[in-house]
């Protein structure tokens, strides 16, 4: 394996959250300005966030009925949720072909944030977007793409039998050969 900087081989998507710790506004301050630093296409910066925790309880318990049932079964237990929301239009109206990408980076750039914080986090596709556009009065133009789930790491030991022994197994990557190539479709990196 090439040599590659530690934070990015230590960053994984767990699902193990200690829900008596609390994150700092400091802390969650600090993701979202991560997240800001992000390129973007044209410098448009087409994400928007929306952050449930503790200090608007409602709002967390409402983004957590989002969730599909598997994802509520541990990411209950993060005491932060975030929802991560591209601007689907450009300022003059024109669809963001980029959006999606953008949004991406983002999302990467604050979870690499949150690893370097000694956090947990893991983007989840499974929830309501419909629901979530509704009860959290997302305009039309932004799509609700993902929800991220952060907080301090939780013992493996409390972690619901499925979770744990998806915890507990090594991460697997596919090899570079079978993810790039060059110059021409399906000839080797070399």
């Amino acid at each position: 394996m090439a040599e590659i900087h530690p934070l990015l081989r230590q960053r994984r998507s767990s699902r193990l959250y200690d829900p008596r710790r609390p994150l700092s506004p400091e802390m969650v301050r600090s993701l979202l300005e991560a997240a800001r630093w992000a390129p973007s296409g044209g410098n448009r910066q087409p994400w928007r966030y929306i952050v449930f925790d503790e200090r608007v309880a409602e709002a967390r318990q409402m983004a957590r009925s989002c969730l599909s049932q598997d994802n509520q079964s541990w990411a209950n237990l993060a005491p932060v949720l975030i929802a991560a929301i591209s601007k689907d239009r450009r300022d003059d109206g024109r669809p963001n072909a980029v959006a999606q990408h953008d949004l991406g980076l983002a999302n990467m750039s604050l979870m690499l944030q949150a690893i370097d914080l000694g956090l947990n986090c893991r983007p989840m596709g499974g929830f309501d977007a419909d629901k979530l556009r509704s009860l959290s009065h997302i305009p039309d133009g932004f799509t609700p793409t993902v929800m991220i789930a952060i907080g301090y790491p939780g013992d493996l030991e409390r972690a619901p039998e499925s979770v744990g022994a998806k915890e507990a197994s090594p991460r697997q990557r596919r090899p570079v050969e079978e993810l790039a190539y060059h110059g021409d479709w399906g000839r080797a990196v070399p």
